[in-house]
C-alpha cells in the first residue's frame, strides 16, 4: 500500500502495472463498508484487468480501509470522497482513466464524472443502477445497526447483513455510521443526463438493492445496460460474466 494526502486525509492506495509494462489505467473505487482488498483485490479485479494490460488503481476510500478516519457525516459526501479520487490521480500523474465504482463507489464515480469530466474516459457503475437517482432504500436503520453494541439484539434485516459484513471486515463502525448518512446525496435525471461518458451500467438480477439499470441507462446519453444473472448486491462483484463484460467494454472503448 501508499499513501497520499487529500482535504486533511491520508488516504491509502494501490497501484499495479500489468506485466506488459504500462498499460491504460483504470481507477477503482469500492463500495460502502468494503476496501480496496474486499471489493477489488480479492473478488479477482486486479488479476483479470493486470492480465489484460491494464494498469490497476484502487484507493481506499475516506473512512475505510487503511485510510484515516472521521465521525463529521459532512466528511462524507459524495462530492467529496470524488475529489480524493481525482486528487490520486493526479497525484499519480494520471490525466484520464477507466473509472469503475461499486455501489457507494459507483455513486461517487458518478460525481467525479461531473466535477472532473476531462479525468474520466470511460465509467462502470456496478451495483447501481437508477437508485442513483431514486435512492437505494432507508440507510438510517444501517446507521444505527452499526452503532449498536450489541448485533445479536438487531432486528432490520439489512442492518445485520451490513453490521456482519462490517465485523468481517473489521472497520471502524462509527466511521461508517458517519459515511452510511453523509454519502447518499443523489443526482437528478438533469444531472445523469449530462454524464457523456461511455458508461456500462452492471447490476445483479436478485440485487434489490441498486434498482434498474436499463432505467438508468435510458437517462444517459451514451449507457448500456448489463444484467449480471442469478446475483445479489454481494455476490455480483466478483462474477465472472462481469468481468468478461468490462473487458469487452474497455476493448471497444480504449483510451
Amino acid at each position: 500500500m501508499q499513501f497520499f494526502s487529500h482535504d486533511g486525509f491520508d488516504l491509502a492506495f494501490l497501484d499495479r502495472e500489468p506485466t506488459s509494462g504500462a498499460g491504460d489505467p483504470v481507477l477503482l473505487i469500492h463500495g460502502f463498508a468494503s476496501s480496496h482488498y474486499v471489493n477489488w483485490l480479492s473478488p479477482g479485479w486486479f488479476k483479470t484487468l493486470n492480465d489484460a494490460g491494464y494498469r490497476v488503481i484502487a484507493l481506499d476510500n475516506r473512512g475505510h480501509g487503511s485510510s484515516s478516519k472521521s465521525y463529521d457525516q459532512a466528511d462524507y459526501s459524495p462530492e467529496k470522497m470524488a475529489s480524493d479520487a481525482a486528487a490520486l490521480l493526479d497525484h499519480l500523474g494520471i490525466e484520464q482513466a477507466h473509472v469503475m465504482g461499486y455501489s457507494m463507489g459507483a455513486r461517487i464515480s458518478a460525481f467525479m464524472a461531473l466535477s472532473d469530466p476531462d479525468k474520466v474516459a470511460t465509467l462502470v457503475f456496478g451495483g447501481l443502477g437508477i437508485g442513483l437517482v431514486d435512492g437505494v432504500g432507508d440507510w438510517d436503520p444501517i446507521a444505527d445497526a452499526l452503532l449498536a453494541p450489541d448485533p445479536a439484539g438487531i432486528a432490520h434485516a439489512r442492518g445485520r447483513t451490513f453490521r456482519a459484513f462490517a465485523d468481517q471486515t473489521r472497520s471502524d463502525r462509527r466511521a461508517l455510521a458517519a459515511c452510511i448518512i453523509g454519502s447518499r446525496t443523489e443526482l437528478s435525471e438533469a444531472e445523469v443526463a449530462r454524464i457523456a461518458q461511455p458508461t456500462l451500467i452492471a447490476v445483479g438480477t436478485k440485487d434489490d438493492i441498486a434498482g434498474s439499470a436499463d432505467e438508468l441507462a435510458a437517462l444517459m446519453p451514451n449507457a448500456t445496460p448489463f444484467a449480471i444473472e442469478g446475483r445479489d448486491h454481494m455476490l455480483s462483484v466478483g462474477d465472472k460474466t462481469f468481468k468478461q463484460r468490462v473487458l469487452e467494454f474497455y476493448r471497444e472503448h480504449p483510451l
